[in-house]
């Protein structure tokens, strides 16, 4: 049977009929719009997943199970969003609801914890025992599974690693500290250091790939980097440092078997993960031990939230 896969952004919802192979068979997205009355929400959410049934030649019937990955925090137990300040939900009792509206068994979790979870069964993790996957986007996001269970803490609120903080009295965060590692690390972040370096250096070529500050996105400073740009190369490189320390705290508290980098930026491949190798073999605390973590970049993408939401109910066996 078929199962269904649903990724709760802040901007859009994502869907796809997932089969046991871990292949997307189909898929649909929509806006979320998020701010709204969650009960609206979720009204849209249903009507897109049973159109997105239909125009696939399945019924309901066809369905195992249906997962949804959403963001904040998750009380897989209870299925209850407790707290996602992005939707404006609050102990919003969203696996009840869904599993009311499409008449389908539903499992939620946290959007971060389901794309590790994806990576896990189907990606770069495959055959790993112990893993972690930061996503570097507008935020840090964080998944960490151990022995096949997606570890969320004893509150549900576990792997909130972008709020780990590395400059103390830093930069303020969203959610309410200083110096949080995705207030350095995160895309935006990047974003914000590269419009502070072209304000402060006219001459650099980073003009030339964004005519404005408001067309820099995350590959801006790489392009100009890899054009000669010196300004850009200074950029990079400090940029890499914010990152492997965060990354290097993670490690030294973790020590997985693997960590995999996602998000938009790690398609830079090795032009971003080849440095951070080098800074975090000579910052971590375990440089003598036999065993080391490996560093790689995720595979699955934007699929692999939709894969690992179809597939929590093993996810969430006892």
């Amino acid at each position: 049977m078929a199962r269904l896969g649903i990724d709760l952004g802040g901007t859009a919802v994502k869907f796809g009929i997932v089969d046991d192979s871990f292949s997307i068979a189909a898929k649909s997205c929509c806006p979320t719009g998020a701010g709204r009355n969650p009960k609206d929400v979720m009204d849209d959410i249903a009507r897109e997943a049973l159109a997105l049934i239909d125009s696939a030649g399945l019924s309901v019937s066809d369905i195992e199970c249906v997962g949804i990955g959403a963001p904040g925090t998750c009380n897989t137990k209870a299925g209850i969003v407790e707290y996602a300040c992005n939707l404006q939900f609050e102990n919003v009792p969203l696996q009840a609801e869904m599993e009311r509206r499409l008449n389908l068994p539903v499992r939620i979790d946290n959007d971060a914890n389901t794309a590790a979870y994806g990576e896990y069964i189907a990606g770069a993790a495959k055959g790993s025992n112990s893993f972690i996957l930061v996503t570097i986007g507008t935020g840090i996001g964080s998944g960490i599974i151990f022995n096949g269970k997606i570890y969320t803490g004893c509150n549900y609120a576990g792997a909130e690693l972008g709020h780990i903080v590395i400059q103390k009295d830093g930069i303020l965060c969203g959610c309410g500290r200083r110096g949080c590692f995705e207030q350095y690390g995160s895309a935006t972040a990047l974003i914000r250091q590269t419009r502070e370096a072209m304000e402060k250096r006219p001459d650099s070529l980073l003009w030339k790939y964004a005519k404005t500050l408001d067309d820099v996105t995350g590959s801006t400073p790489f392009v100009a980097m890899k054009a000669g740009d010196l300004v850009a190369g200074e950029l990079v490189a400090q940029y890499m440092r914010y990152l492997t320390c965060g990354l290097t705290n993670i490690i030294n508290i973790f020590q997985p078997e693997l960590m995999c980098l996602g998000g938009g930026l790690s398609n830079e491949g090795e032009t971003l993960l080849s440095p951070i190798r080098l800074y975090v073999a000579e910052e971590r605390y375990s440089k003598f031990s036999l065993h080391q973590t490996r560093l790689e970049a995720a595979a699955l993408g934007n699929r692999a939230g939709i894969i690992g939401a179809a597939f929590l109910d093993r996810a969430h066996q006892e």
